[in-house]
């Protein structure tokens, strides 16, 4: 089955709610009405209501089956004002919490937060820092994990191909932990998408082909998440083509489980990370979808202000299938819980 389709029977009549704080984007507005249309989620806006009721009229499409919220007259907003100061420990007034909740990003983000909404989709007209500063302030990273970051799924011919590259959105110079970190959440982002992790720690260098403090931290972090999750076939330091290449793999490194086969690529930095993946999108033929946050503790997915409609229309349907497996994970912990009392 096609992964989106297979995503789509996921979700579909699961009452998913996603939040969209950009309800004046027609990219935007377009993409939620073919979800809701479809059954697939239930789209909660953010924004004036009646101009939220304008901008559809403009693009000819039917306001109905939708929630909304104005930040600017919201019957919530003094209960959202009170557990943001609770969250924030002290970091902000009461004041300057009620003019953060003016903001769609931040308002949005206590939707999801409060469990009102599940997912939160943005960045089609707000910078990626505008939707992780609130998500990181509010939402926060998983227990054991030091920051987000953001993977990109790699698609091409019929979804056949599948693989995962990170960190391509966030982190410009993680260190061996943060790195290590990347590559556990992407290995667990992979399994989202039916994609068997195996996760290449990405190096100019090979088992020791080259020197570098830029190599030492790659071998640290490989080491770090091997030691962390000792499940995962996980391996490094590679460079791309024996980390890809069955036959360069071998001679690079042989008897590696990963080296040839990698389907997670775990890339040094930023810079390389937001060029490779680019390159495989414009040589490569790949569809990019994302960046998907990854270690939040609800789904949080960041478009690209360069999107159309249909990129917007995927990353929700990730989203929300991120939701799903947030919702399973929390009813095992707490059967978990329940069954040590």
């Amino acid at each position: 089955m096609d992964l989106f389709e297979s995503l789509k029977s996921k979700i579909s009549g699961k009452g998913i709610k996603i939040v969209f704080p950009e309800a004046t984007d027609p990219r935007v507005l377009g993409a939620v009405n073919r979800l809701r249309a479809e059954g697939h989620i239930i789209p909660v806006l953010v924004g004036n209501k009646e101009q939220i009721a304008a901008n559809f009229k403009d693009t000819g499409i039917v306001s109905e089956g939708y929630e909304s919220y104005d930040p600017r007259n919201c019957g919530r907003t003094e209960l959202f004002i009170e557990e943001l100061v609770k969250i924030r420990k002290g970091k902000v007034t009461p004041e300057q919490a009620r003019e953060l909740l003016l903001d769609e990003n931040y308002f949005g983000i206590m939707l999801v937060q409060m469990g009102i909404a599940d997912g939160f989709v943005s960045g089609a007209i707000h910078s990626t820092a505008d939707t992780v500063r609130p998500a990181l302030q509010i939402i926060k990273t998983k227990p054991g994990i030091s920051r987000t970051s953001g993977a990109f799924l790699l698609l091409r011919g019929r979804d056949q191909e599948r693989y995962i590259f990170s960190d391509c959105a966030i982190n410009i110079e993680p260190d061996a932990q943060a790195l290590a970190d990347i590559a556990i959440a992407s290995a667990e982002t992979a399994e989202l998408f039916d994609i068997d992790p195996k996760v290449a720690m990405l190096s100019f260098s090979t088992k020791g082909s080259g020197k570098s403090p830029d190599v030492d931290k790659v071998v640290e972090a490989t080491k770090l998440a091997q030691e962390a999750r000792p499940d995962l076939a996980l391996d490094g330091e590679f460079q791309f083509d024996a980390a890809y290449d069955s036959n360069v793999g071998a001679l690079k490194a042989p008897g590696s489980e990963v080296a040839g086969k990698a389907t997670v690529f775990v890339f040094p930095d930023l810079q390389s990370g937001n060029i490779g993946y680019k390159i495989a999108q414009r040589l490569g033929n790949f569809d990019a979808v994302g960046p998907i946050l990854q270690g939040l503790n609800k789904p949080v997915s960041d478009l690209s202000r360069g999107c159309n409609e249909e990129e917007v229309y995927k990353l929700a349907l990730i989203t929300a299938a991120q939701a799903i497996d947030n919702k399973l994970a929390e009813a095992a912990a707490a059967d978990e819980t329940a069954g040590n009392e």
